[in-house]
């Protein structure tokens, strides 16, 4: 059975009852999610920047945005208007099965993987995670690849909580360091 049909068919009531809410409508929900990959120094290889384009695609089934830079620095040697990411929401469908792909496959593929940290969330009840090479993704070829590049996931959930959004990762199957 799939985490939404779960979701929707007993983790939601769980969570009711856990979080002491009035409704089932006040449970914390995933909003959406977005995976994000900077380009930093590698912003003028053109072969670097298709690479991540083509990879993120192949990851989420969505085409990836490209990010521009908002304001120019001089020290970095950006100019206003230069790619510096690479981006993907996901909402409804592929959302979840991107989020289920990421429990049950993409974690425990990590190299020494004891699990996430509680402490990547933010004051708005998001999840914030990083890994560091996106070859984990069994979407990914390693003999085509000519780089490594490391992605951010965000999780979004529907509460500003972050306590409750901890208990919505955790009964939909994170897994948390204990």
């Amino acid at each position: 059975m799939s985490i939404k049909k779960d979701f929707e068919s007993k983790i939601k009531m769980e969570l009711k009852k856990e979080l002491n809410l009035s409704s089932v409508q006040a449970v914390p929900r995933f909003e959406k999610i977005v995976i994000n990959m900077g380009i930093g120094k590698m912003r003028d290889n053109k072969t670097f920047v298709e690479e991540c384009v083509s990879d993120l695609a192949a990851i989420t089934g969505q085409h990836p945005n490209k990010r521009p830079s908002k304001v120019s620095i001089s020290n970095f040697k950006l100019r206003e208007g230069q790619i510096v990411g690479i981006a993907v929401t996901l909402r409804g469908e592929k959302m979840w099965d991107f989020y289920e792909k990421l429990v049950k496959i993409v974690l425990p593929r990590v190299k020494d993987f004891r699990g996430v940290t509680k402490k990547n969330f933010d004051d708005s009840g998001n999840y914030n995670l990083g890994l560091r090479e996106h070859l984990v993704f069994p979407e990914v070829d390693a003999n085509k690849i000519t780089y490594n590049k490391p992605l951010q996931i965000t999780v979004k959930t529907t509460t500003r909580d972050s306590k409750n959004a901890y208990s919505l990762l955790k009964a939909t199957g994170m897994p948390f360091k204990d």
